[in-house]
């Protein structure tokens, strides 16, 4: 049988073994002071994590496949997908948008949606996140230059966002603005484009299910080079008409200037929809080389009408799609 006091010693404790009542409760206080102040300081420290997690283009993104807009072609490397891009906003090479879209702040960030509707608004990035289920849809693309690509987008179709400004019957077109900081944009400091970067829709087209605002690629959100933190993306046109990080739409009754039409509107018409018979004065538009097939010496693929989004067709009927290039 063990002894009594037995864990103290060979000898019952003494007044001076014994820690005073007042020493021990302020003690638990200090304990109970030091965890909740651990707790704040995770607090803290989650926060920061969470917004470096806002910055990093690496950030995850949920999202839904939608069955019906899934490519058979092979998808192009993420890769070469976000290192082979325009966005002059960065520089007018391939190369300089992922050089040097890192000093592009997306958050906060604010789109304002305004002209012809009943309710114009202004969302931050969080609200179109959230505003209507996002879904996996995977686009080719198809660039002017003769070069395209196979991406998994996330967004939901931009006609989500418009019906909830409840446009007016003045609404004909729709007007995309991007951002145009030379603080964060080292390209806007060239005269290579009038800034803003502008484009437009008719208002048909913006509404075409199709038509995506989007919010990421590959299960992650936008990188910077790629139109972060909200572009758009219209599958059956060529590239240039996906504007990039967009900071304003608006909805107007009178057909929208467009940045490249006003640079050069004998090469870059309003519609510039993928169309393999109206070449480009530099580029013939009959093929196309896909990026990351096997470098330049691969054998080039026949472009296809609208990209062969052949489902919009409908929206061109008895137009001269020559003329209206």
């Amino acid at each position: 049988m063990r002894a009594p006091f037995q864990k103290f010693g060979d000898h019952p404790p003494v007044a001076s073994e014994i820690t005073p009542r007042e020493m021990f409760e302020s003690r638990r206080d200090f304990i109970r002071q030091m965890a909740l102040g651990s707790i704040a300081s995770a607090g803290l420290l989650e926060m920061a994590q969470r917004e470096v997690f806002a910055q990093n283009a690496g950030a995850k993104l949920a999202a839904v496949s939608n069955p019906s807009y899934i490519s058979l072609d092979k998808k192009t490397a993420y890769k070469d997908a976000t290192s082979y891009n325009n966005f002059y906003e960065f520089g007018t090479d391939k190369s300089d948008p992922a050089e040097t879209a890192s000093s592009l702040k997306t958050r906060p960030w604010t789109v304002t949606i305004e002209g012809e509707v009943k309710k114009p608004i202004t969302l931050d990035i969080d609200s179109l996140l959230k505003l209507a289920p996002l879904e996996e849809r995977v686009y080719r693309l198809r660039c002017v230059e003769g070069w395209s690509m196979v991406i998994p987008w996330i967004g939901y179709s931009l006609s989500n966002l418009l019906k909830k400004v409840e446009p007016t019957g003045n609404a004909r077109y729709v007007e995309f603005i991007s951002l145009a900081d030379k603080r964060q944009m080292p390209g806007v400091n060239r005269p290579v484009l009038q800034w803003p970067y502008t484009e437009g829709l008719r208002m048909d087209e913006a509404m075409h299910p199709l038509t995506l605002l989007t919010l990421g690629m590959y299960g992650e959100v936008l990188p910077n080079q790629n139109g972060a933190p909200v572009r758009l993306t219209v599958p059956w046109k060529y590239g240039f008409k996906s504007a990039k990080s967009i900071v304003k739409i608006r909805l107007t009754k009178d057909q929208p200037r467009t940045s490249w039409n006003v640079s050069a509107p004998d090469e870059y018409g309003f519609y510039s929809n993928v169309n393999p018979d109206v070449d480009h004065p530099r580029w013939s538009q009959g093929s196309e080389r896909r990026i990351g097939e096997d470098g330049f010496l691969t054998r080039k693929r026949k472009t296809l009408m609208f990209n062969g989004y052949s489902e919009v067709a409908s929206l061109y009927s008895g137009m001269d799609l020559k003329k209206f290039y």
